[in-house]
This record gives C-alpha cells, sequence and structure tokens, in this order.
C-alpha cells in the first residue's frame, strides 16, 4: 500500500537584526515555499528584498491575533502535500510566537516538521551575559499585572539555573524592581538590548543598579539575563521560620522581625509571613 504523500512544515528562523546573519538555506526555503506564513507580511517583503530573493509561493499572515483560526487552513494544505514555511518578525517560530498550534497539529496529523535553524535573541544573550551558561531556563515573557509578575518573579526565586526573560521597554524598569523584591537587590542580572543590530547593547551588573539605569528610558528589543540562586544561600521555609523566631526571642516584635528577616535575606515579605504561618500550622 502506498502511503498517502503529505507535505512539509518548516519553521524558519529570521535574523533578530542584522540581515546577513541570514542562511543560504533561509534564502531557498522561503523561495520555494507552497505557502509561507509570517507573523507580520511587511516585513517578510523587507527581508525577502533585502535577500534579493521573490517568492513562488502564496503569502498569508499568521499572528497571534488569528494563529487559532489560520492553523486549520495552514494545515490543510499540508495535508494536500504543500510545503509550508513559518517565519516570524525575528528569530525562531513558536519561541514566545506564533507556531506552536500548527506544530502540534501537524504533528498529530503525521506531517514531517522540520526547521531551518537561525539566530536566537535567548541564546545570544545568554552567550553575552557573562553569567553560566551550563543550565539554563527560558521564561519567556512576564505577566503585565504587576501582582501576577510578582508572583511569578516568587516562584523563580530558589531556580538554581540561569534564567532568560523576554520583555518589552516601556515594561522593563517595573520588572527589574520586580526582580530585585524578588530576587534580591544584589542577584546579577544583565539587560541585553538590540541585540546584532547598530545600537546593540549589553548592560550588567546587580538587578538594583540596573533599575536606576532603566529609568532613564530604554529603546528596541529586549532580552534579560538572570543569574540563578545560589545554592547556600537559598533559605528554606523552616530556615526563615527559625530566624523570626529567634528574633522574637530577642525581643522584636513579629511584625518587625518578618520585615527584618526579609531584608537580611533578600527574599519577599510576603514568603517570610507564609513560612511563619506553616510553622505554627505544619497541617496546612
Amino acid at each position: 500500500m502506498i502511503a498517502p504523500v503529505t507535505g512539509r512544515l518548516v519553521l524558519a528562523g529570521t535574523p533578530i537584526g542584522d540581515v546577513s546573519d541570514a542562511s543560504p538555506r533561509l534564502a531557498r526555503v522561503l523561495g520555494t515555499a507552497d505557502v509561507v506564513a509570517a507573523e507580520d507580511t511587511r516585513r517578510l517583503r523587507r527581508l525577502t528584498s533585502d535577500l534579493a530573493i521573490t517568492l513562488s509561493g502564496r503569502v498569508v499572515s499568521y499572528f497571534e491575533g488569528n494563529e487559532r483560526e489560520r492553523a486549520p487552513e495552514l494545515l490543510e494544505a499540508l495535508v494536500a502535500g504543500q510545503t509550508v514555511v513559518v517565519v516570524t518578525d525575528a528569530g525562531m517560530p513558536s519561541v514566545s510566537d506564533p507556531g506552536y498550534r500548527l506544530v502540534a497539529a501537524a504533528i498529530e496529523a503525521e506531517i514531517e516538521v522540520t526547521a531551518v535553524p537561525g539566530p536566537s535573541a535567548v541564546l545570544t544573550a545568554l552567550a553575552l551575559s557573562g553569567l553560566p551558561v551550563d543550565r539554563f531556563t527560558f521564561e519567556g515573557f512576564l505577566p503585565r499585572k504587576p501582582g501576577e509578575r510578582l508572583r511569578r518573579l516568587t516562584e523563580l526565586a530558589d531556580e538554581p539555573r540561569t534564567m532568560v526573560f523576554f520583555e518589552a521597554p516601556h515594561r522593563l524598569t517595573q520588572s527589574l524592581e520586580a526582580m530585585a523584591e524578588a530576587f534580591g537587590a544584589d542577584r546579577r542580572t544583565a539587560v541585553c538590548r538590540e541585540l546584532t543590530k547598530t545600537y546593540e547593547e549589553v548592560k550588567r551588573g546587580p538587578v538594583a543598579d540596573l533599575v536606576a539605569w532603566s529609568k532613564d528610558g530604554v529603546r528596541g528589543e529586549i532580552t534579560v539575563v538572570v543569574a540563578g540562586a545560589d545554592p547556600d544561600k537559598v533559605m528554606t521555609a523552616a530556615d526563615l521560620a527559625r530566624e523570626v523566631a529567634a528574633d522574637e526571642e530577642a525581643g522584636t516584635p513579629r511584625k518587625q522581625a518578618i520585615s527584618d528577616v526579609a531584608k537580611r535575606f533578600n527574599v519577599p515579605k510576603r514568603t517570610v509571613y507564609d513560612a511563619v504561618l506553616a510553622a505554627r500550622d505544619p497541617g496546612k
């Protein structure tokens, strides 16, 4: 029995800044695709012009707002035997960009999925940060609401791996302030902006210093790299509760003791408060 002919889904990484980083394979794949699904069709046209290639297939928009509705149409093209290439504004599709839903659907339909590797803001920033690179975690964009953002960062306070975040320039100061609160003011951090572009800049230092720097205004595409927690300095809930209890025994009121312990160990007061409650009632 002859297996049915199906198409191929290609995730194509595009330059994050300097167009000369584009590979010859990227130009070849774009030029021969039956369908090019682009996050921004205007940027795609600019890219193809810079690469001096002509698209032979049709171009469709494929961005966050229409990803759910467009995926079935693209899957239909794949089932019909066409090659569909997905590109985003910069970097690799599906990494904080459209692509995941279509990849999952294609795999479910037993359609070949491959990639044209390209520049990555995550790996470029990690390499330039000067922070440990042997183990890292990519956390994407932080929540926009302050409370949700702080909760997410508090959950990561004891993460031992180097952490990489994307952030919008107008939210950078607020995110760095939240990192200082959740991780401690001295946590080593690097803010990388406009990577591979004309005004590339990497600012390194304690996160509190970067808060002050960012208040002057920062423009461009932003990637933030933060050192993981030092295992020797990580305080467990039981450790924090014991510190509060020791301060109380020395005559410090509980509320002040919680505040003092939070400052002493660079952890949120809420974390210390929760640790004290847990120690009083271990069943909760």
